[in-house]
């Protein structure tokens, strides 16, 4: 009985007890409509018709929309390449409309160099004012090197547009054919519009004008002043309407620098901080060996110019300066800086760590607003695709995974000892061409050296991939420079791979304005080189990579060096490695210049050319395969996490 008892007891337990059932998982459909980072707005994905982007002014005329198109390009949005025309157009016959010298009143902001940042662009607004309450002139410089210069031409044309009497325009050295080719301006426009558009905005920069004349005190002008320039009346003259010369007085008028030292230039220490003679007394230009063109002007030049023309001073932009903006010297009779130089795109290519700066004058009074730099959506390498930018990739796997097939010999059968238990090795390894006539054997080891010679060719393009690999992952508009930061400093790369340009490492070693003007002073020159669009498909076109190409120099001869800063500069190796002077032998180029730089199809091919730095392997894999020999050792697999 208490045994029955028993078990009805656990009969009971077992049964009360709650069975185990498993979590159940909720399966959540992946989102595919809304955005995953929700604080990023989404681009404008319209392009917007005629009716929302145009309406009329007071006289009837058609005209853009600003606030519409302010707001459409912060989004990231396009217009269709008729809208765009027709803006470029208008606004060129306005521009045209007006004199070389423009004259500006008070209250003003003055902007320097916008080079493409518009987000930037928004914040000057934001602290200039309203355009209702002060008048606007800018600089020049609006496009290059920034990825938004077309977004920034087309804003600032159409408030041309509305405020012709409000909003001046000068004319900048970008402002040309010649750097927006070899720069990223004209990449830009044919990734988001066309040529049309491109050259239309060409025909619009011959018709800027060039000097801004502020209150009839202020000389305001993008580069400086020249030698050639004795009265306001010599830019009168001048004709503006043509693409910009490597000389001459528009030449200097946008590319001219004031002296290193300036003010203290004629001083003993002021030529060995220079690195050039001193000054003869008296002297008042000098070459301008940092752009390759025009002249450094002096103090005493400046001075006797405003006396001249009985000015104040000279306002200018053109170069980056670390707080924005700097006053030089003062005029010895008004106690007024001679000079003012203004820079307004804050962490100028997102490595200079610099402000941004605006110059209010209002009431007989100067001030300076600073301001730091907004974000703004980010943007590959020379606006190529995310699909274009994967190719080396996908390439660098798919020569992995051939090479591993060809792979059919272990790491033991590839070593050249004569080992023991192979005393027959030498014989099954090469053919015995005894047995066959002359012309056969040399048909078979023909087409053996032609099974080797592609072998080779596969595994140099292994190589070819990495390299393009690795400048796509840090693919950047700045390159180490051992004459700047060390290689120990940024961790440059000595050899072929110099290919890479590792933009990412740089932009974390870079830590001051003077490194990073100091790496891109290279690309402040006048640019001289042949525009030639590669026919590689993976490979894109280089914008402002001289300097790169001069470290790949350094490479492949084991001497030379970027071209220096300076006509005289001793510090600077002034090899000529890896680029071509046209037969010349560097003989017939002007001191200082560019040499003419290799082609990416060049420099792919001297990749291929160049010796294996695995010490062998490739060549030795390539002979035993071509001689026919069998593997006797078990081949060594691929690992998965041998990836490169």
């Amino acid at each position: 009985m208490s045994d029955d008892r028993y078990l009805q007891s656990a009969l009971y337990q077992i049964q009360e007890t709650p069975t185990y059932t498993a979590p159940t998982r909720k399966t959540e459909e992946p989102e595919f409509i809304e955005r995953q980072v929700k604080s990023v707005p989404m681009p404008a994905a319209f392009v917007p018709t005629d009716d929302q982007l145009f309406m009329n002014d007071a006289h009837g005329r058609r005209r853009p929309n600003p606030d519409f198109l302010r707001e459409h390009f912060l989004r990231e949005g396009r217009l269709t390449i008729e809208q765009a025309l027709t803006i470029l157009r208008q606004t060129t016959d306005l521009l045209a409309s007006e004199p070389n010298i423009l004259h500006v009143r008070s209250p003003v902001t003055v902007v320097g160099d916008i080079h493409g940042q518009y987000y930037d662009l928004m914040k000057i607004f934001e602290i200039g004012g309203d355009l209702s309450d002060t008048n606007y002139l800018f600089l020049g410089d609006y496009v290059d090197r920034g990825c938004f210069g077309i977004e920034c031409l087309l804003y600032l044309y159409t408030l041309k547009l509305w405020h012709p009497d409000r909003l001046f325009l000068l004319r900048g050295n970008h402002e040309c054919r010649h750097l927006t080719e070899y720069f990223t301006f004209r990449r830009e426009c044919l990734h988001k519009y066309s040529q049309p558009v491109y050259d239309a905005c060409i025909e619009s920069f011959c018709a800027l004008p060039i000097v801004g004349l502020l209150d009839g005190k202020f000389f305001c002008v993008h580069g400086g002043i020249s030698p050639e320039l004795n009265t306001l009346e010599d830019i009168r003259r001048m004709n503006r309407f043509e693409e910009p010369k490597s000389f001459g007085l528009l030449c200097d008028l946008l590319w001219a620098d004031p002296i290193p030292q300036f003010g203290n230039e004629h001083e003993p220490a002021a030529a060995i901080a220079r690195g050039q003679p001193p000054l003869a007394p008296g002297q008042l230009w000098e070459h301008n060996g940092v752009r390759g063109c025009s002249y450094f002007f002096t103090y005493e030049a400046v001075i006797k110019f405003l006396e001249r023309n009985e000015l104040l001073g000279v306002i200018r932009g053109h170069e980056a300066q670390d707080a924005g903006y700097t006053m030089f010297r003062k005029t010895p009779t008004k106690k007024f800086p001679s000079v003012i130089t203004v820079f307004s795109a804050p962490n100028y290519l997102d490595v200079y760590h610099n402000r941004g700066a605006i110059l209010k004058y209002a009431n007989k009074n100067i001030t300076i607003r600073q301001y730091h730099a907004r974000p703004h959506p980010y943007w590959l390498p020379n606006f190529m695709d995310a699909f274009t930018w994967s190719l080396p990739f996908v390439g660098a796997k798919i020569i992995e995974m051939l090479l591993a097939i060809l792979s059919i010999c272990s790491h033991e059968e590839l070593e050249d000892s004569d080992s023991s238990d192979e005393p027959d090795a030498e014989a099954r390894t090469l053919p015995d061409f005894s047995s066959l006539s002359a012309a056969a054997a040399q048909d078979l080891a023909g087409r053996r050296q032609q099974i080797k010679n592609k072998i080779l060719v596969v595994g140099k393009m292994q190589r070819l991939f990495q390299l393009l690999r690795e400048e796509s992952e840090n693919a950047s508009e700045l390159t180490p420079d051992s004459a700047g930061l060390g290689a120990s400093d940024v961790g440059s790369r000595i050899g072929a791979d110099a290919l890479g340009v590792q933009g990412n490492q740089i932009r974390r070693y870079i830590r001051s304005f003077d490194e990073a003007r100091k790496l891109d002073i290279a690309n402040e020159r006048l640019p001289q080189f042949d525009y030639a669009p590669t026919s590689f498909p993976l490979v894109p076109v280089p914008s402002m990579r001289q300097p790169l190409q001069a470290q790949l120099a350094r490479s492949w001869h084991g001497s030379g060096s970027s071209t220096p800063t300076s006509p005289n500069d001793d510090d600077v190796d002034s090899g000529e490695g890896g680029f071509s002077d046209g037969g010349m032998g560097g003989v017939g180029r002007p001191p200082g210049a560019w040499p003419q730089p290799l082609g990416m199809e060049a420099l792919i091919r001297r990749t291929l050319e160049e010796d294996e730095g695995d010490g062998g392997v490739v060549e030795r894999l390539a002979e035993r395969i071509a001689s026919g020999r069998k593997p006797t050792g078990r081949p060594r697999p691929l690992k998965r996490h041998e990836t490169t």
